[in-house]
């Protein structure tokens, strides 16, 4: 006998042996055992879920004399006559290939006809998307009132290119994605049957590879055994084999990105290049890569989102931890448009190399996204400057007194009352003058400011607020040490600011010295920020 492929070989011929279809299968064995077999059905799904292969299951076990568990018997005269070829009651047409009018028309004809074995005449149209418009128009009739003794099992992968009209006069039945663990588990007792010696993890990644594919992890298997012939397959040799990376990789990526450390990432990138790895696979692996630890973030490594070994979402989880959410969001971004340029790309090797000094170099990237990365970095070098002395350093011929940190506070401060609060404000200068850069250049628009009670404001025009409330914990710092008390500091936007002085002293605040200071100060920070108050005195 020839040698048949291990999809062929090991294609299921009983709905039990079916993998990961258990709300297909059920519904189609109480059909049969019950009696109540539809006319026409659409099988939808992606490439190898098992569309066809239970299109023919189905139809053998319709007519099987005596079906067992609503599966054919392989016993009786019919079961016998599919096996040796000579049943006709099958019919199957690849509508890729057929998509005429007069293909169509050829089964409107040949349906008149009942079936010489057996109790149906069963069609089994493939990828019937492809039919053209007036072949689905010939089909119409048909499929809405066939003879008794006939069924239609339509299949195909994109079921929106199906006019409605041929939607409507079928049971639908949509095909789920294989899990890996359902893919590995049964790759896995085909490699016992065949006894090949292959690692786990081996096949763990073949599964990975298919994308919920029986029929394509069936098929990198077979290459892989063709190719380590006689050999214990590992899960370096199927990295090699299909030009992928060690997941290593990835995560080593990742981190330099994360430590804009671009000499790391052009090494990765040569490392790739070098071990002869295919740079669309890896451009691939890294979107796959960057969508894993965005999930591991969002939902606290929840294993029915990932499905992987609890070993690999710790890791995952623990990477997740070094970025945030918008950082992820822009890696997704950036390694998308990375896969989508390499599909026609020429020198597949600098689009990747460019892709990562976007990411790692984040001045080179002047989309929207990075703004606030940049200033996340830049706050955090001048951190490490100051903890390392440096700045002390830069300047050796003059003498610098000892470097004290900003941040030197007691731990248990009095509270500042009004009369504190109102003398602070006049040195609110002296205040920005302790924050960093990033900080300073936010409240450098923004202006200090008193109502009532014992809160210091920070008044800042409209649309401030987000990057007001980042540096606020470094403000209220500044503000402590200046005061040398415990101040309460409450942001607050300008119109606001204005209405509630409105709201304590009045539209005609009375002629007092500490009213006069109000009112000037309210002023001076519309003047500054270009709001439009006027303050009788």
């Amino acid at each position: 006998m020839s040698y048949l492929a291990l999809y062929r070989k090991y294609r299921p011929n009983v709905f039990d042996d079916v993998v990961g279809q258990d709300h297909i299968v059920r519904t189609l064995t109480n059909q049969i055992n019950t009696n109540r077999v539809a006319h026409a059905y659409l099988f939808c799904g992606s490439r190898g879920t098992g569309k066809t292969t239970i299109a023919k299951i189905f139809s053998r076990a319709v007519n099987c004399e005596t079906p067992i568990h609503g599966s054919a018997c392989g016993k009786c005269s019919a079961c016998e006559k599919v096996k040796d070829g000579s049943g006709i009651n099958i019919i199957e047409m690849d509508a890729a290939s057929h998509n005429g009018v007069d293909n169509i028309r050829e089964i409107n004809e040949e349906v008149k006809y009942t079936p010489a074995v057996g109790k149906y005449k069963v069609y089994i149209i493939d990828e019937v998307h492809m039919l053209s418009t007036g072949a689905f128009n010939a089909l119409l009739k048909t499929l809405e009132e066939p003879p008794s003794h006939v069924i239609f099992i339509l299949a195909t992968t994109d079921p929106q290119k199906i006019p409605v009209t041929i939607l409507s006069r079928c049971q639908r039945f949509d095909f789920k994605r294989i899990s890996i663990k359902e893919i590995q588990d049964t790759l896995t007792t085909y490699m016992q049957q065949e006894n090949i010696s292959i690692e786990d993890n081996a096949l763990a990644y073949i599964a990975k590879l298919a994308d919920g594919g029986m029929r394509d992890a069936l098929s990198i298997l077979e290459q892989s055994l063709s190719f380590y012939f006689d050999e214990t397959i590992t899960l370096d040799k199927v990295l090699y084999l299909v030009g992928a990376v060690d997941s290593s990789i990835l995560f080593d990526m990742i981190y330099a990105i994360i430590a804009q450390d671009t000499k790391k990432a052009l090494e990765l990138c040569e490392e790739v290049n070098r071990l002869g790895r295919s740079i669309r696979q890896f451009a691939n692996d890294l979107l796959e890569h960057s969508r894993n630890l965005l999930v591991a973030k969002t939902t606290n490594g929840m294993g029915s989102v990932l499905d992987y070994s609890n070993e690999y979402i710790e890791k995952l989880q623990k990477q997740a931890e070094d970025i945030s959410i918008n950082e992820l969001m822009r890696y997704i971004k950036h390694f998308s448009e990375l896969v989508y340029e390499l599909r026609n790309a020429i020198s597949p090797r600098i689009l990747l190399e460019i892709a990562m000094l976007k990411l790692s170099e984040v001045q080179m990237d002047t989309s929207a996204e990075s703004m606030m990365n940049r200033i996340e970095f830049l706050e955090q070098k001048l951190e490490n400057l100051e903890k390392e002395g440096l700045k002390a350093a830069s300047s050796p011929l003059v003498e610098m007194p000892t470097v004290v940190p900003k941040s030197v506070v007691p731990k248990k401060l009095s509270k500042a009352v009004s009369q504190d609060v109102r003398e602070l404000i006049k040195k609110w200068p002296e205040i920005k003058a302790k924050l960093g850069r990033a900080a300073w250049s936010i409240f450098e628009t923004s202006e200090a400011g008193f109502v009532e009670d014992d809160i210091f404001y920070i008044v800042y025009k409209q649309g401030m607020g987000v990057p007001v409330s980042a540096h606020l914990e470094e403000l209220k710092k500044a503000i402590n040490e200046v005061a040398g008390k415990e101040v309460r500091v409450k942001p607050i936007e300008a119109d606001d600011y204005a209405s509630k002085c409105i709201e304590v002293y009045g539209s005609n605040p009375q002629q007092t010295e500490d009213i006069k200071d109000i009112a000037s100060v309210i002023e001076n920070v519309a003047a500054k920020i270009n709001f439009n108050i006027q303050i009788k005195k």
